[in-house]
């Protein structure tokens, strides 16, 4: 489960409505979503949280004012947020340096388009540019993994890939055949049917420690199908099991960062709340809990409660030890 983070997203609020204000005739929202990397679903929660932006006041004439028209949105009041975010010298060099690198990977798919943006933003920093401190860089696992990744798609050849499961603190080993890359709040996925658990999966790109391309074709079966990310990313099952926590004060953050079905207030204990979550692995759920340090707790279901209870006694045995 993830979430974006908070200054990513607010750097796309920044973002967007000197976007739509170049755009006066208004631009389609899947248009909108593509230019920012977002699914629709997530460019229109940004679209409603901008609706209650603006102005001291926050009354009428304050707030920044959207129109829907079908499928197109435009904005009719900016509340003087007009000007496109401008990048500090130090910070065009370290985009330039991240652009050149990244034409230095190999299956580059997008080499024209980053070529492009890289000819504009030196274009735009000029001199001072040059005139920085050389920088060395070197090319990371997650950039590397994007390469072999996308040879694996270009030449349609299976892959066998080391990957790190952090909902179960382990590392499997498995072959998949690659279906698409997506690009998700800022994160790498790699969408392809595994051939162990014979399902369709997403593996973040970042958590594998090693991807092969194997000289083998890459066959998804006909029942492998691309999930729909409108609703987005972790999609839980409805035949997954419910967990129903109650979070004190200081646990409220986990609605926050994870999909929550139900969330209600509650007075036990004081400013609570109870909230509910689809997973698979309760053994994910039973760590939550665990490192709540005692701001949460399990009611349903009850062995999952049993767990958390046996495994908090044991903890306190040893410390009396």
């Amino acid at each position: 489960m993830t979430s974006p983070s908070t200054a990513e997203r607010m750097t796309r609020l920044l973002a967007l409505v000197p976007y739509l204000q170049a755009r006066p005739d208004g631009v389609r929202l899947a248009d909108a979503a593509r230019d920012f990397g977002v699914t629709e679903a997530q460019l229109r929660r940004d679209l409603d949280l901008l609706w209650v932006c603006g102005l001291p006041g926050h009354g009428p004439g304050d707030l920044i004012d959207l129109a829907f028209e079908g499928d197109r949105v435009r904005v009719t009041f900016t509340a003087g947020l007009v000007r496109p975010l401008r990048l500090t010298t130090d910070e065009a060099v370290a985009l330039i340096v991240a652009l050149r690198t990244l034409l230095e990977l190999p299956g580059l798919a997008e080499g024209e388009a980053v070529s492009r943006a890289l000819a504009k933003v030196a274009a735009a920093a000029g001199h001072a540019a040059e005139s920085r401190t050389p920088l060395a860089v070197s090319v990371d696992a997650r950039e590397q993994s994007l390469a072999v990744v996308r040879d694996g798609l270009e030449r349609g050849r299976a892959l066998d890939v080391q990957y790190y499961v952090p909902s179960r603190d382990e590392r499997t080993r498995r072959v998949v055949d690659p279906m698409r890359l997506l690009l998700v709040d800022g994160h790498w996925y790699l969408e392809a049917w595994c051939r162990n658990v014979e399902g369709v999966r997403l593996f973040r790109l970042d958590r594998m420690d090693d991807v092969t391309v194997l000289d083998e074709p890459a066959a998804p079966p006909p029942q492998a199908h691309e999930r729909d990310l409108d609703n987005g990313l972790y999609q839980p099952a409805a035949d997954q099991p419910l967990v129903r926590l109650r979070l004190a004060r200081p646990a409220r953050w986990v609605a926050d960062y994870y999909p929550v079905e139900e969330q209600v207030e509650v007075d036990d204990p004081p400013g609570g709340l109870a909230v509910a979550v689809r997973t698979s692995d309760l053994g994910w759920a039973r760590r939550l809990v665990a490192s709540l340090g005692g701001a949460a707790t399990v009611d349903e279901p009850a062995e999952l409660a049993d767990q958390v209870a046996a495994e908090a006694r044991a903890a306190l045995a040893r410390y009396a030890d």
